[in-house]
């Protein structure tokens, strides 16, 4: 299947020139403080992420105030014991700050969308003018909410975290139903935070060939060992849980990365861009410059004029100035045309006859 190559968010051309789209993650690491929100935005930018995501849900939009045991966390995760009502109260993002945030990071040159957990999150960023939407991976089976945002015609990634294929495809045909086919979907390892050797980048190309998307990465390990592997292996955008400082505290804290580690994820990602480059055979001036120091065919002894060539008196060596040693077989046995010097490149006039 013949994959999509560039999709515009904000301005951003994701797929356009090996540029990765690098999203950090506010989720719920202001901690219940507007000012920390607006700090983070700051800090991002500085960091040199090309976007901050939000999370757009309250308590009420994303589960029920029950307390069975349906409704407590015991799957081994950092919130194991809390009620997912009460987690969710404690993590959400004031809708009342949205529109103060999206401002902020409009004034920071910065793009700013969100993940959208129910419809009515979905018109409050509408009316903000969000570019893009994030589905998170645990409403990747919500096939009613991702038809409610693939109809707003907007660039749509999905995170694929606890995707089995089938789950996957349901999700990409609810897109195409609406006619929106701006899909980028991210590999994610839902633990939190995810053990490194359950990454599984291999499956970042695959996603992108499977499935005739673009691919990327939303991150849950720690450091910034994974995003660099993604690069290398073709993630078109990065997410990754930002931080100004895990001293905050709160439910994403542990596993975010604060200011500085995220610059260095950046310039390390920057760098793998670079490293990765493209296929192409030609050199350039400088790589030309270095095939002087490749072997060629050079006097070894004193050949005088007549002389036959042989294993004695000519070798291959440094530097490449002398005839290809692809020459070395036919030259063997030939005679010289004239008197040469130890130390002398062999060439084709030196030979009597031709090759």
């Amino acid at each position: 299947m013949k994959n999509r190559e560039v999709i515009d968010i904000g301005g951003f051309q994701i797929g356009k020139e090996n540029s990765v789209f690098i999203i950090a993650e506010l989720s719920a690491n202001h901690n219940g403080s507007l000012q920390n929100a607006l700090d983070t935005i700051d800090a991002a930018k500085e960091a040199g992420a090309d976007a901050i995501k939000l999370q757009t849900y309250t308590a009420d939009t994303i589960t029920l105030n029950a307390r069975t045991d349906d409704f407590r966390l015991k799957q081994g995760t950092i919130w194991d014991g809390k009620y997912l009502y009460d987690l969710y109260r404690e993590a959400y993002t004031p809708w009342e700050w949205h529109k103060e945030l999206f401002e902020r990071a409009k004034a920071k040159d910065l793009i700013c969308f969100s993940s959208p957990f129910d419809k009515t999150a979905v018109d409050l960023l509408e009316s903000l003018g969000a570019p893009a939407y994030k589905i998170a991976s645990f409403e990747i089976t919500d096939i009613p909410l991702i038809e409610y945002v693939a109809s707003k015609n907007k660039p749509v990634i999905i995170s694929t975290g606890i995707a089995e294929e089938a789950d996957i495809e349901l999700a990409l045909q609810a897109c195409k139903k609406m006619g929106n086919n701006e899909i980028v979907l991210l590999k994610c390892t839902s633990s939190y935070p995810a053990p490194i050797n359950e990454a599984n980048m291999s499956m970042i190309p695959d996603l992108a060939s499977r499935f005739g998307v673009l691919s990327g990465l939303s991150d849950h390990t720690m450091g910034i060992t994974v995003p660099v592997v993604a690069t290398t292996l073709g993630a078109k955008v990065i997410e990754k849980h930002f931080i100004i400082d895990r001293s905050i505290g709160g439910p994403d804290a542990t596993f975010s990365l604060n200011k500085e580690e995220f610059a260095q994820m950046v310039k390390a990602v920057r760098e793998a861009e670079l490293a990765v480059g493209e296929v192409n055979y030609r050199l350039t001036e400088k790589q030309r410059k270095g095939k002087d120091f490749s072997r060629s065919l050079y006097a070894s002894n004193d050949i005088r004029q007549g002389e036959t060539f042989t294993e004695q008196n000519i070798r291959s060596v440094r530097p490449g100035f002398g005839l290809h040693p692809k020459y070395y077989l036919e030259v063997l046995g030939k005679r010289a045309h004239r008197d040469i010097e130890f130390g002398s490149p062999l060439l084709l006039s030196d030979l009597e006859g031709s090759l």
